[in-house]
């Protein structure tokens, strides 16, 4: 009640927001998280105590100190913001207070926005920590609910209600955890205990968020082989000419025998783009979110089958390829931020014996995204 008025609250993400109440047969309900319903209280789960961590390969010294660092960090009550760059290895840093809460036997969830970076994670933690439960949660696969740790699709958080003792989550700068209510709220309604969260392009409004109490920053601007990130280079000239520019640089590619993405910056886009360079460039595809067989379509580029790929944001993050190649085109478009500019050239380079790689900005004309994300790149290459 306020001032005698009645004011709904909604209980799963909190909205009080009357915009986005609605309103059933006299009963309010909350349109800002209406989809997300379904089973939420969990039964006890008997957790794994013969599990251990197994990495075959020895972490750097940074890593190493900033993986010490948010092991501390929890110990002490903190929650943690990890700011690393592109390639810095950041799911290897959290691996020490995974261990620390694995031996507690205590809840630990790893959340991520996209499904397919949730697949591709979940195996790469059943590799790290033999003999414990790793349980992959996303849209449509979503029968088993318990595990030792739980790698989940932010949108599955609404199931959790104070779970999670370590609730860590990747790319919090990423489409749909970015800037969502709804989302936010089921973050930090199934934290218990203590989370961190990781991106390689925060916010200013995050890291003012962890400077307060309570909180802790820790910086890697170092990727985990040592080398720099590779600094974009730009082609600006009228559209037409840079169609012509894009035949030019992906046929040099295609030659050099190199994979290659070209990011455009809508599905539409993507198809059109594609169906354009199949004319001078054979041996490509292209792949979006709302292609169904969008997982094979990855795998068969990661296996060679294709010479290049056209692709939209859905390829943005979670692509580890050696010798790739990186060109977006129509790079000024409004859809193109600074971050996602910055995530998309962190893709080239990321292989400890494969540093080098093109980054390519076609666009018709140099907006200050442009300029930022390139600037943003040679700043962390300063750390070197």
């Amino acid at each position: 009640m306020k001032g005698g008025i009645f004011i709904f609250k909604c209980p799963l993400c909190g909205n009080e927001d009357e915009k986005f109440i609605g309103y059933r047969n006299g009963v309010p309900y909350c349109r800002r998280c209406i989809s997300f319903r379904g089973e939420e209280a969990l039964d006890i789960y008997s957790k794994s105590t013969n599990g251990f961590l197994y990495v075959p390969y020895k972490l750097t010294d940074e890593q190493n100190r900033v993986s010490n660092q948010v092991l501390e960090n929890y110990k002490n009550d903190l929650d943690t913001l990890i700011y690393a760059v592109c390639g810095a290895g950041k799911t290897e840093l959290v691996y020490k207070v995974m261990e620390y809460c694995l031996a507690k036997e205590m809840n630990v969830g790893f959340a991520i926005a996209r499904r397919d970076v949730v697949i591709e994670l979940s195996e790469r933690l059943k590799q790290a920590f033999k003999n414990y439960k790793v349980v992959s949660l996303y849209g449509g696969h979503t029968s088993e609910l318990e595990g030792d740790i739980i790698c989940l699709t932010t949108h599955q958080l609404y199931r959790f209600e104070k779970y999670f003792d370590l609730l860590i989550i990747d790319e919090i700068d990423a489409f749909p955890f970015n800037g969502n209510f709804a989302l936010e709220a089921f973050f930090h309604r199934s934290v218990r205990g203590h989370y961190v969260m990781m991106s390689a392009t925060p916010s200013k409004e995050r890291i003012e968020e962890f400077k307060g109490k309570g909180k802790a920053i820790v910086n890697l601007f170092k990727r985990h082989h040592g080398k720099p990130i590779p600094v974009p280079k730009f082609f600006i000239a009228p559209k037409f000419v840079t169609y012509f520019y894009l035949v030019y640089k992906v046929r040099e590619i295609i030659k050099k025998n190199l994979p290659l993405l070209v990011f455009a910056p809508t599905i539409e886009e993507c198809e059109n783009l594609y169906v354009f360079l199949n004319i001078f460039a054979k041996g490509g595809y292209f792949v979006h979110s709302k292609c169904k067989d969008r997982s094979k379509i990855i795998e068969d580029f990661r296996e060679n089958k294709y010479k290049y790929l056209v692709t939209t944001a859905v390829l943005e993050r979670g692509v580890t390829l050696r010798n790739l190649q990186v060109i977006i085109f129509n790079a000024s478009s409004f859809i193109y931020t600074s971050e996602a500019l910055v995530q998309i050239s962190g893709r080239v380079g990321r292989v400890k014996d494969a540093t080098d790689g093109e980054v390519i900005f076609i666009a018709e004309r140099k907006t200050k995204y442009i300029t930022e994300a390139r600037q943003t790149i040679i700043d962390a290459n300063k750390s070197l």
